[in-house]
């Protein structure tokens, strides 16, 4: 079991099951560590065995303390004074909420006032000094939980719980129509018609991406959808929805704008995950920000919302 709580620091107890394996063994399988880092460490000569260090291939005993260094990465983003909501912390990782036209990380047409940048600043009020590194991304008019690891080990490992579809994840969106059924999977591959485009859309040689949803409330003219994803493509949810001719309000590029909101009626509610030294899962909620329940009020839909995972 992991026994400290430091972000460059991984010190692992070994237990009777890991008793007569090789330190890489326990690594490897029990640290649940990618073959890329513990080379690296190893190369770095990082690990060490009871404080000491020497070869990954000594044998270990029940009690013995593995400890691995891992790289110190600099911040490189400029602090910019935003404001930061966040649902979860620990020392390998953040779960935080990204207010809706914030975009994630600096570009071209946005070098500064990113989340990017508003994470550096929040680092500089703690104190503290990582490399901010993404597990997720959200479209700038998509509001909702963005997750970030502090250290290569975070990355890798909840990037492999997306990746084996451990990370359940919760949108609402608020659609026009009602779709049929009211409960269903939407099943369709997505990619761009040519590489220069930025919009998607649904066509055979595209990845397959796998959409479910629940229609949770409904007038005759539009519907509030609890919606899943099983693949996490970019610009499933909204591609998926226009295709099938229910248009999420307010998407300009895949239906068209709406006097009641500024943008997608999109927000990522809920996401569940097990964070690296942690044995029990974590749900992270964002709650439905203002513009949305705005909309929903004025459409004269009803607000529900079922937490569970």
């Amino acid at each position: 079991m992991f026994v400290n709580k430091e972000t460059l620091k991984l010190a692992y107890q070994v237990e009777k099951k890991d008793e007569g394996l090789k330190v890489i063994d326990v690594l490897a399988t029990s640290m649940n560590l990618s073959s890329r880092l513990i080379r690296k460490c190893k190369n770095h000569k990082n690990i060490l065995l009871n404080g000491k260090s020497g070869s990954v291939n000594r044998m270990v005993y029940e009690n013995d303390i593995i400890t691995m260094m891992l790289d110190h990465d600099d911040n490189s983003f400029e602090p910019n004074p935003i404001s930061v909501e966040i649902l979860y912390e620990d020392c390998d990782m953040m779960a935080v909420a990204k207010k809706p036209f914030l975009v994630v990380h600096p570009t071209k047409g946005h070098p500064e006032g990113t989340l990017a940048n508003a994470l550096s600043h929040h680092q500089y009020l703690t104190g503290e000094n990582y490399k901010i590194r993404f597990i997720n991304r959200l479209d700038r008019d998509t509001s909702g939980i963005v997750l970030i690891a502090k250290n290569a080990y975070a990355q890798q490992i909840i990037s492999e719980q997306m990746q084996a579809d451990e990370v359940d994840k919760t949108y609402y969106a608020v659609v026009k129509g009602t779709p049929v059924p009211s409960k269903g999977t939407i099943d369709l591959p997505i990619d761009r018609e040519k590489e220069e485009d930025i919009k998607r859309i649904v066509i055979d040689t595209g990845l397959r991406c796998v959409t479910h949803y629940e229609v949770v409330s409904t007038t005759e003219t539009h519907s509030f959808l609890k919606i899943k994803l099983e693949t996490g493509r970019t610009h499933q949810i909204r591609v998926h929805f226009s295709h099938i001719g229910h248009a999420i309000v307010g998407d300009s590029l895949y239906g068209e704008p709406s006097d009641l909101i500024d943008r997608q009626a999109l927000h990522c509610y809920q996401m569940s995950f097990k964070p690296p030294r942690e044995n029990e899962r974590v749900d992270a909620i964002s709650q439905l920000p203002q513009d949305i329940v705005y909309l929903m009020n004025q459409l004269n839909l009803e607000i529900r919302i079922d937490n569970k995972v």
